[in-house]
């Protein structure tokens, strides 16, 4: 029996997987993506989908940027229909105290205190189930295969320096490249790298209302604390007349131990139902033209590094094992230029589009002991003398 040739292996079919496997087979790679459950079956199919050109800081600046720009290219490539630029809005929940309409025309109701502009022209959205499987569609159009089943561990060379084979539903996979992209189930990979892998996942229920009698203006709504329902609204009205609500409260913050013993896996997030009619009740206050009962409900469980900033790059003991999870709430943002980013590291040995070693997936791995004694330059220690 013929050995298979190895291929790169990527474990996850959310948005960082899809955007990954696309850049690959643009270079001419076919690889092999393995989804447990269904694409986008997580955050990357019931998220948002919020886009913000200028609202990084630090090294998250770069992929903000990068990402805005990708988005848009993307749309047009792929034919995202649900992509759109829209500006946005800072809305004061309470008793209305001036009319909000000539801004945001569907802000009738009166439970709305003010409503400003706060980003003109440096938003956008896309619906993320559209772009998620437009994606791995495209991937699989260009010579990717796409696998339903779990990745359960890895094979490691003789001298442990690199992957050679990935285990999925007890079968081993010749891997040339391993490369793990499962959103907060990244967490699981701690066993696999022999390295801390330090995840928490934030569990939140969201709705979506529909209006098929109008078209939505589009306005993208950040909302203060509304003490009267506990919640913090987002609000994002999509091209196909989908309102979609996050930002609802209540959030649950499920450790690496939880994610690691399976107590949340995929498509097994379901929505808090409290949450739900708070949510409903604050919408309701603020607009009679759209709100009602919810069409969806649902959950998702957002990726989260103890430092907020997403794993991206070469795993450090391991030649051929890379780490691209833990985007927290701007994973659908940043999904194209992680995917493009990821793709040049693994078949170039180093990005271009963005600098990645701020996102070193080794960060949490203890540093070696170098004693007490001596003296230090800053942090670093310089031995007996200078």
């Amino acid at each position: 029996m013929s050995i298979a040739e190895p291929k790169i292996v990527i474990a996850g079919a959310g948005l960082h997987g899809a955007a990954l496997a696309y850049y690959l087979t643009k270079r001419g790679e076919k690889p092999l993506i393995v989804e447990r459950h269904s694409v986008g079956a997580a955050a990357s199919g019931k998220g948002g989908g919020f886009l913000a050109r200028d609202w990084g800081s630090g090294p998250t600046t770069q992929l903000h940027k990068q990402s805005f720009r990708l988005h848009e290219e993307l749309a047009k490539e792929l034919g995202i229909k649900s992509y759109r630029r829209l500006p946005v809005l800072s809305v004061t929940p309470g008793t209305r105290s001036k009319r909000t309409t000539d801004i945001c025309p569907w802000l009738d109701g009166d439970g709305i205190a003010d409503t400003r502009v706060m980003d003109q022209d440096g938003g956008a959205q896309v619906a993320p189930y559209e772009l998620v499987s437009k994606l791995v569609e495209a991937a699989v159009a260009g010579g990717a295969e796409l696998r339903i089943g779990t990745v359960e561990g890895i094979s490691k060379s003789e001298d442990g320096s690199r992957v050679q084979s990935v285990r999925v539903d007890g079968a081993d996979v010749p891997a040339s490249s391993f490369v793990v992209t499962m959103g907060p189930w990244a967490a699981l990979a701690q066993d696999w790298f022999e390295m801390p892998v330090p995840m928490t996942g934030i569990k939140s229920t969201s709705i979506v209302f529909k209006d098929d009698a109008n078209a939505v203006e589009p306005f993208a709504l950040f909302c203060g604390e509304d003490d009267r329902f506990g919640t913090h609204l987002e609000v994002y009205p999509r091209a196909s007349g989908e309102v979609y609500l996050c930002g609802i409260g209540g959030s649950e913050y499920v450790d690496a131990e939880r994610l690691r013993a399976g107590e949340y896996p995929p498509g097994e997030v379901h929505a808090d139902p409290g949450r739900v009619k708070a949510a409903t009740d604050s919408f309701n206050s603020m607009s009679k033209r759209l709100g009602g009962e919810p069409e969806t409900v649902q959950a998702c469980m957002r990726p989260c590094p103890p430092d907020a900033l997403p794993y991206m790059g070469r795993v450090p003991s391991l030649s051929n094992a890379y780490m691209s999870a833990g985007h927290n709430c701007w994973g659908i943002l940043w999904a194209p230029v992680s995917g493009l980013a990821m793709s040049e590291l693994i078949l170039d040995g180093k990005a271009s589009v963005v600098d990645l070693a701020p996102f070193d997936p080794g960060r949490f791995k203890p540093k070696p002991k170098t004693g007490t004694r001596g003296r230090k330059r800053g942090e670093e220690a310089v031995g007996e003398q200078w």
